[in-house]
C-alpha cells in the first residue's frame, strides 16, 4: 500500500513549476496588487513605477533571500524567461481592453484554481530556500529557517519596504509587528523542512512536500470558500506561550493583589481619620468644661 503513495509523492515532488504554476503565482500576486487603491491610476500615469512594484510582488521572496545570503539582490533579473512572463501578465492585467482578465478572474472557480496553484509554488520556494542556505551554512538551522521563510513569504516584507519608500507605509500593517497567515504558515513550513533536511525529522522529503502542500492548499481553498481572511493559530500559539512563558503571567496577578491590599489598607486608614478627629474634638470640649 505504501508503494503507490511513494510513487505519487515522488512524482509530485518532481513537478516543474514552469510555466503553469508560475503563471498562477504571477496572476494572483498581480491581481492583489491591482485591487490596492490607486494601483490602476499609477499604472496609467507611471507604467515604469507600476512595473517595478509588480516585479517586487512577483520576485520579492527571491530578492529578500539573496539579501540574507549576501548575494546580488538583482539576481532574479538574470532569468529572462520569468521576467518576460511576469511582465506580460502585468501588462494584460492592467492594460487589457475592456478589462477582460479581471472579469475572467472574478469567477470563483478560477480564483480557487489559481490560489491553489500559487500555494504549490510556496512549498517549492521554501524547500529551495532551505537547500540553498544549507550550501552556504552547513546545518545552520537559523539561517536555513530564515532563508526558507524569506523565499516563501518575503514578498510581503519587500512590498512593505516599497511602501516605506513611497511614504505609504503604516506601522499597523507591518509583517514584523503583526504576522499574517501566509507568513505564519510559511515560517512553520520552513521549520519543518529544516528539521527534515538536517535529519531530525524521520520522513522523506517528497512525502513531506506532498503532505505540507495538501495542508496549505486545502486551508487556502477553505478560507476562500468560507470568505475568511485568516485562519487563526491562536489555540496553538496560546498553548505554546503558556508552556514556554506562562510563568511570567503570574506576576501581574500578584501585583494586582498587593495593590488591592494596599488600597484597602489606605481606605481603612482614611476611614479611621474622621473618627480620630471626632474623638479629639470631644476631648477638647471636655477640657474646656472642666476649666
Amino acid at each position: 500500500m505504501d508503494f503507490p503513495w511513494d510513487e505519487l509523492a515522488l512524482a509530485f515532488s518532481r513537478t516543474s513549476m514552469f510555466p503553469f504554476f508560475d503563471i498562477a503565482h504571477y496572476l494572483v500576486s498581480l491581481m492583489a496588487l491591482k485591487r490596492k487603491p490607486g494601483a490602476v491610476a499609477v499604472a496609467w500615469k507611471n507604467p515604469i513605477s507600476s512595473w517595478l512594484t509588480a516585479m517586487l510582488h512577483c520576485f520579492g521572496g527571491g530578492i529578500l533571500s539573496c539579501i540574507l545570503l549576501a548575494e546580488p539582490p538583482l539576481k532574479f533579473l538574470a532569468d529572462n524567461t520569468n521576467i518576460l512572463l511576469a511582465s506580460s501578465i502585468w501588462y494584460i492585467i492592467f492594460f487589457c481592453p475592456w478589462d477582460l482578465v479581471s472579469q475572467g478572474y472574478s469567477f470563483l472557480p478560477v480564483q480557487l484554481l489559481a490560489a491553489g496553484m500559487k500555494e504549490v509554488t510556496r512549498t517549492w520556494k521554501i524547500v529551495g530556500g532551505v537547500t540553498h542556505a544549507n550550501n552556504y551554512y552547513k546545518n545552520g538551522w537559523i539561517v536555513m529557517i530564515a532563508t526558507g521563510w524569506a523565499r516563501g513569504a518575503g514578498g510581503t516584507i519587500i512590498t512593505h519596504f516599497e511602501q516605506l519608500i513611497k511614504g505609504d507605509w503604516k506601522p499597523k500593517g507591518d509583517e514584523w509587528l503583526k504576522m499574517s497567515y501566509p507568513s505564519k504558515v510559511t515560517l512553520l513550513g520552513s521549520i519543518i523542512f529544516t528539521f527534515q533536511h538536517t535529519k531530525h525529522l524521520a520522513i522523506s522529503k517528497h512525502n513531506l512536500m506532498f503532505l505540507y502542500t495538501i495542508f496549505i492548499v486545502a486551508t487556502k481553498i477553505a478560507m476562500m470558500i468560507t470568505e475568511t481572511s485568516t485562519v487563526t493559530f491562536a489555540p496553538f500559539e496560546d498553548t505554546l506561550s503558556r508552556m514556554l512563558f506562562g510563568w511570567q503571567q503570574q506576576f501581574p496577578s500578584h501585583e494586582k493583589k498587593s495593590k488591592t491590599k494596599s488600597t484597602s489598607n489606605g481606605t481603612g486608614s482614611t476611614a479611621s481619620k474622621p473618627t480620630a478627629d471626632a474623638s479629639d474634638k470631644v476631648k477638647k470640649k471636655h477640657t474646656k468644661k472642666t476649666e
